[in-house]
């Protein structure tokens, strides 16, 4: 890829999180637009009116903690801990396990907002890769022209 192409490729939204200063609501919008499915899909129930109402406020933590519980239920917030003017969130889907034997997705950022949806985002593209149906496949239909035959000479 050329630079001048490179230059002209929008950021991706985990680029675009790290490099804001602070929350945006076009920011909230671009997150809500590629990343959230169940928000649009689940019409005006509780929890997605609540989300809703603290986005309007500009409620920017709460409103993603929101989001998490509505598009990721079967994550859970690990860890947020503050440390040299950063904020460091984890997001793991199996909190009871001891931090050495966890798989969490990790963020930070000096917004804690911003440092919640950046480990949003990254668990999304994680979530979106290795997606599995929820029905398992079926095996392909073998090949009748290709017959396994026994070779084994007893004789």
């Amino acid at each position: 890829m050329t630079a001048t192409l490179r230059r002209l490729d929008p950021p991706s939204l985990s680029q675009q999180l790290r490099a804001a200063p602070a929350m945006t609501r076009p920011l909230m919008s671009d997150i809500i637009d590629k990343t959230c499915r169940r928000l649009r899909s689940l019409g005006q129930s509780d929890r997605t009116a609540r989300a809703i109402c603290l986005i309007d406020a500009e409620a920017w933590t709460d409103a993603a903690l929101a989001l998490m519980a509505l598009e990721l239920p079967m994550w859970q917030v690990r860890r947020i801990a503050y440390d040299d003017g950063e904020w460091h969130c984890a997001l793991s889907r199996e909190r009871e396990l001891p931090d050495w034997l966890d798989a969490a997705v990790e963020a930070r950022h000096a917004d804690l907002a911003l440092a919640l949806l950046s480990a949003f985002v990254e668990v999304r593209t994680l979530t979106a890769e290795t997606s599995r149906p929820s029905v398992p496949s079926v095996r392909p239909a073998l090949d009748l022209l290709c017959e396994p035959v026994a070779c084994d000479n007893f004789g």
